[in-house]
């Protein structure tokens, strides 16, 4: 039984996809967010389906993340899957307009948490010569859009990093790769338009977007290939998305 530790996990693809693997049976959850309330919930709904243990701190505090993960259970310990799915999206403003705090905000979640908790839990993989790291990234990687650009910055730094953790950690038998996702119905756009329910369901209007579910149905798929085989990048689109501006509205 693999010990897979999910951050972001009390909304949108860290939810689905702690769901997904818990119904699948065959995996210890360490699930991690900055929602007590949620999280409790959800060890609650998980702990008839499997071993599961919440972790709950803000990503942007380096101290709590680092007592939670030493403090964890003799037999979560070793994590073998690292999903890091937390991100943040703030605003959707030109860069002359743009605000400095939403900025600090993607950056620091977006690619500084990344990091931290890498580098906490890539230390024990390395030793056992085995392991996995999956970054949650977005189309946003691949493709620059206006009024975007710290988000998309954001992201194209998780891409590049990505693949500088895979030379890096190739040689000890651990996999690393990212998954992609276009346009994902969750609270994204709720957040980066600071609560305003027209403006985020207008992104949505008049087409199918993915669902949180797809992306951790894909998840699944990736962690379950064979330890030979590697998903290294993985762009997944709603049907109606062609690229990270262009889109079909019926």
């Amino acid at each position: 039984m693999k010990t897979v530790l999910i951050t972001g996990a009390t909304s949108g693809i860290g939810h689905a996809t702690s769901l997904r693997l818990a119904d699948a049976g065959r995996y210890r959850l360490i699930l991690c967010g900055r929602r007590s309330d949620r999280l409790r919930a959800l060890e609650t709904e998980l702990a008839s389906k499997c071993p599961v243990v919440t972790c709950g701190f803000d990503m942007r505090d380096r101290e709590a993340m680092v007592t939670a993960l030493e403090t964890l259970p003799d037999e979560f310990a070793a994590v073998d899957v690292l999903i890091n799915n937390a991100g943040n999206a703030h605003g959707l403003e030109p860069i002359h307009e743009g605000s400095l705090q939403d900025w600090d905000a993607m950056l620091d979640i977006n690619v500084k948490a990344l990091l931290a908790i890498t580098r906490l839990v890539s230390p024990g993989m390395v030793e056992r010569k085995s392991g996995q790291i999956l970054n949650i990234g977005s189309i946003a990687a691949k493709e620059s859009y206006p009024n975007g650009a710290v988000y998309c910055g954001s992201k194209a730094a998780v891409d590049a990093i990505t693949q500088g953790m895979r030379m890096d950690l190739h040689a000890f038998g651990i996999r690393v790769g990212a998954i992609h996702p276009g346009m994902v119905e969750t609270e994204f756009s709720l957040v980066r338009f600071k609560g305003d329910g027209d403006r985020a369901d207008a992104v949505y209007r008049g087409l199918q977007p993915l669902t949180a579910d797809d992306i951790a149905r894909t998840v699944q798929w990736v962690i379950e290939q064979p330890e030979h085989v590697v998903i290294a990048d993985l762009v997944v689109l709603p049907t109606a998305q062609a690229s990270a501006t262009r889109v079909q509205r019926g």
